[in-house]
């Protein structure tokens, strides 16, 4: 099953988990129902910001969507990417308090990402191993190097970028247990079945 089939299965899940319609989910991530739609027959390549706007509505993390790396795939292979950002997903970890997800990360060389608001009290933690990030809030943003981290709230518009040259690195996105968007709770959130 490739990318594309699992991402909309799992997607097409949370949906039908949460009781909500094609047209509602639509309604609440701002994405077409067309592309939903075919975002969950497999029909279409997931952006991550695609991605990030679902999940949020939802409630859930994108790792719920995501897949754990096959063993033996290197950081980097495979993944998500938005206009900027692309993303593996290397560990997802639960807690009492929150849910984790862990991700490989490359920012391109002279892009820029910006993502949307993620379900309350939801923050982010970048680790540069090569290149300079300018990351974080728009009126508040951060550089950090080799070996430098940035962290920043992600429940407020963010971005990434890569202004001097590409960025690798690791970053670590936190989403609070009990925290909701629309009404969506992230209890549970890990309680999909793995195929």
């Amino acid at each position: 099953m490739g990318l594309n089939d699992e991402v909309g299965r799992r997607l097409k899940r949370l949906r039908q988990d949460a009781g909500l319609s094609l047209s509602e989910l639509a309604r609440r991530s701002g994405v077409g129902k067309g592309t939903l739609s075919e975002l969950e027959t497999g029909r279409r390549n997931p952006t991550l910001e695609t991605l990030y706007a679902l999940t949020t509505a939802l409630g859930r993390p994108l790792s719920a969507v995501l897949d754990d790396p096959p063993p033996g795939v290197a950081a980097g292979a495979g993944g998500v990417s938005g206009s900027a950002v692309t993303a593996v997903l290397l560990e997802r970890y639960e807690d009492e308090g929150a849910a984790t997800d862990v991700f490989r990360v490359t920012i391109a060389e002279g892009a820029t990402q910006e993502s949307a608001a993620h379900v309350p009290h939801t923050t982010e933690s970048l680790m540069v191993l090569s290149g300079t990030a300018v990351v974080g809030l728009p009126d508040a943003p951060q550089t950090a190097g080799p070996g430098g981290h940035a962290h920043w709230p992600a429940d407020a518009p963010h971005f990434y970028s890569a202004p001097d040259g590409e960025v690798q690195g690791v970053l670590f996105v936190r989403y609070p247990k009990g925290a909701s968007s629309k009404g969506a709770s992230l209890e549970g959130a890990y309680g999909l079945p793995r195929d």
